[in-house]
């Protein structure tokens, strides 16, 4: 191990000697993505700098509170929502949440990314992973217990591609109630967007049902997408993109 350089400083003191603020108010700057280091953002108040380095405090720092958000992301299928174990093979899709994949969606609120809003976030209504669509990330206490309390009541809706020909009468069973692996469904809500997809609306039932659903229907499940959960839809928000959820919207 390198041993540490004895003129290295906490870059929080560091900070809070050059523009005279208190070490509390140089680590809120520091965690909000405020402070660059040699034209660098460290978003980390206990990284030792040098004399030698230049720190600078940006432009429009303040030091409102850094509330929790919520990203709204357009999962590619095959990525799974969990992060993934170094040197696992597959891909991850927490790795897409970066600055870099912000989609550029027209927003009355845009919020600037940082680094913290990147720290602890906790996936929601999961969705397979060979499945693509809506996907919700959360570390906003109130969306994740709204979401895991009324999970059952909000309504999903996924468009899958099938192929094989539907039983007799599969759209009015499903409406009554179809028998899957012995256990009746609750009433579900499909209809034929042409000849090869079918759109679901779900409510009490999870998207990982669809395979068996449609197996129970005659049909074999070839793709799925979930394009809205609640009051929230995919628009056009690109595969591999994601937003922010805004303060206005409601699930």
């Amino acid at each position: 191990m390198q041993a540490q350089d004895p003129q290295a400083i906490r870059l929080s003191k560091r900070l809070a000697s050059d523009i005279g603020c208190s070490r509390a108010e140089a680590e809120h700057y520091i965690d909000a993505g405020f402070v660059t280091v040699d034209g660098q953002i460290q978003d980390t108040p206990g990284a030792r700098v040098l004399p030698s380095q230049t720190v600078v405090l940006q432009p429009g720092a303040d030091l409102r509170p850094i509330q929790p958000v919520t990203l709204l992301l357009h999962k590619p299928a095959g990525y799974s929502l969990r992060a993934l174990e170094p040197g696992r093979p597959g891909l991850g899709a927490l790795d897409l949440l970066t600055p870099e994949n912000l989609a550029e969606v027209d927003t009355p609120q845009p919020v600037r990314p940082l680094p913290r809003h990147f720290r602890h976030q906790q996936f929601l209504l999961p969705i397979p992973r060979a499945a693509s669509g809506l996907v919700v990330y959360s570390q906003d206490p109130r969306i994740i217990r709204h979401l895991s309390d009324e999970a059952d009541l909000l309504e999903q809706e996924c468009l899958a591609e099938v192929q094989g020909e539907m039983i007799e009468e599969g759209l009015v069973l499903l409406a009554n109630g179809l028998y899957v692996d012995g256990e009746r469904l609750p009433p579900l809500k499909a209809s034929w967007q042409n000849e090869t997809h079918l759109r679901f609306a779900l409510k009490r039932v999870a998207p990982e049902w669809l395979p068996a659903i449609c197996a129970a229907l005659g049909l074999e499940l070839v793709s799925l997408k979930r394009l809205r959960i609640g009051r929230i839809s995919l628009s056009k928000l690109p595969p591999g993109q994601w937003r922010y959820l805004q303060g206005y919207e409601r699930f």
